[in-house]
């Protein structure tokens, strides 16, 4: 067996690797006499089964399991003569080429490492931006609306159903003419028009006098978390027992600061006022660090930061962006591409630019939440996943199971990293100018 290793850059290698004919064969023999030591035949006892039948029995198997030891041999001679281990290899090798005849080998085989990257400078990159002011007026509004979420409900004169009432209502739904589990309730109570039903529910329920009856006509959306019933249409049955209403108190005083924070008896008026300060900066920074801080910072320091990338994860990442934009294609697209491979190449090409783009500052995070030691558990990816599928109406530990046999729990994991390590990068005592000023809080 020839094999010549040559690093292509400093994340690619290639391995060029000849193998003669009675090399394979050689190792179709090698495992051969071990399979044949532990094999079961009829007609043979074990362990005495011939080594010319187990060849004959087995023969592709034999000189599949014989080219896979060849190919991993080769690897390794490549990665000694690179320098390399077998750790640092980054995803699965694949072949450049691969010319398998009866004469032999010829190949070529393609490995990519992680790639060395020198963070130097990427502060730089981060934008400079001061931390959002709260104004008096926005506390107001905000202890307004908390005032509302805990305002009990009473029964309002309206005869009518409006956008903004409650609804006390019966409703049970039906798939097909046949009920189906969890679409029935009594005296349920609804907000219409806060969106919490399916889609056309609560628009049908509009108009509806105390005491009618309806029956709406929905569509379950095909995303719903109920399989069963994704994608299906539904009639809900439906009867308005009372519309009711809601009266806040005008003002935070100490039997609404005890329905808003039970439990903490030292709460005072004051107290409260900077937590709901506090929350709106925390909404606002959120916000401003999602739309304009973070998108920033990654044009920068992916542009600033310059290293070769691994070839395999850029074609997978190109791989997965086409994929997901498959359903954003026309028909007559869909019908090109499966009709001429060179369109469909050339399309899956022009994800390249993006791909490079997201796998470079995959890398990027990950090596600047070492250097910042930021930190996931595994307890915090749990809990990110039970949310998600609290979120959607998912059985958590159904939702967990299926992330774990799809591989995507890593894909998470990296997310929340991401997260947290934005928020550390932008964190306001991290900058002299993020000190609070003078006009923050005060009314316009």
């Amino acid at each position: 067996m020839e094999v010549k290793a040559k690093l292509v850059d400093s994340a690619n290698a290639l391995v060029d690797v000849k193998i003669a004919k009675d090399a394979i064969d050689k190792k179709v023999d090698e495992i051969a006499k071990k399979s044949a030591k532990q094999v079961k035949m009829a007609g043979f006892r074990p362990g005495k089964v011939p080594v010319s039948v187990v060849k004959k029995r087995y023969a592709k198997e034999l000189e599949s399991d014989a080219k896979q030891d060849i190919f991993k041999e080769a690897i390794n001679d490549g990665l000694k003569e690179l320098d390399k281990k077998g750790e640092d290899i980054l995803g699965e090798p694949t072949f450049a080429k691969l010319d398998d005849n009866e004469n032999g080998i010829d190949a070529s085989i393609e490995i990519s490492f992680r790639p060395e990257i020198d963070t130097k400078g990427y502060e730089e990159s981060i934008p400079e931006y001061s931390t959002p002011k709260v104004m008096k007026k926005e506390i107001e509004e905000k202890i307004n609306e908390l005032l509302l979420m805990i305002a009990p409900l009473e029964k309002s004169d309206k005869e009518v159903l409006e956008k903004g009432d409650f609804a006390k209502f019966d409703f049970e739904g039906f798939v097909d003419g046949e009920a189906f589990e969890g679409g029935k309730a009594e005296n349920y109570s609804l907000e219409i028009g806060s969106n919490q039903f399916i889609p056309g529910f609560e628009d049908g329920m509009v108009g509806l006098k105390v005491g009618e009856e309806k029956d709406i006509k929905v569509t379950f959306p095909a995303e719903y978390g109920a399989e069963h019933l994704a994608g299906k249409d539904a009639i809900f049955k439906v009867k308005l027992h009372e519309i009711q209403s809601k009266n806040p108190a005008k003002e935070l005083n100490d039997e609404t600061l005890k329905k808003l924070m039970p439990g903490d008896e030292n709460i005072t008026i004051a107290k409260f006022e900077d937590r709901v300060k506090e929350q709106i900066r925390a909404d606002k920074f959120t916000k401003l660090l999602n739309e304009e801080l973070k998108p920033k910072f990654v044009d920068a320091v992916v542009e600033k930061l310059k290293f070769d990338l691994p070839k395999n994860i850029v074609e997978q990442e190109m791989d997965l962006q086409f994929r997901n934009s498959w359903n954003d294609f026309t028909k007559e697209d869909m019908e090109k591409f499966r009709e001429d491979k060179d369109a469909l190449a050339n399309k899956r090409e022009e994800f390249r630019p993006e791909a490079e783009k997201s796998v470079k500052l995959t890398f990027i995070v990950d090596e600047l939440a070492k250097q910042r030691n930021v930190e996931v558990a595994d307890q915090e990816v749990l809990q990110a996943v039970y949310m998600e599928a609290f979120q959607y109406g998912i059985d958590p530990k159904k939702h967990l199971e299926s992330y774990k046999n799809q591989g995507i729990l890593p894909a998470v994991k990296m997310a929340l990293i991401e997260e947290k390590l934005f928020k550390d990068l932008f964190s306001k005592d991290k900058k002299e100018d993020k000190k609070e000023t003078k006009e923050d809080s005060k009314g316009e």
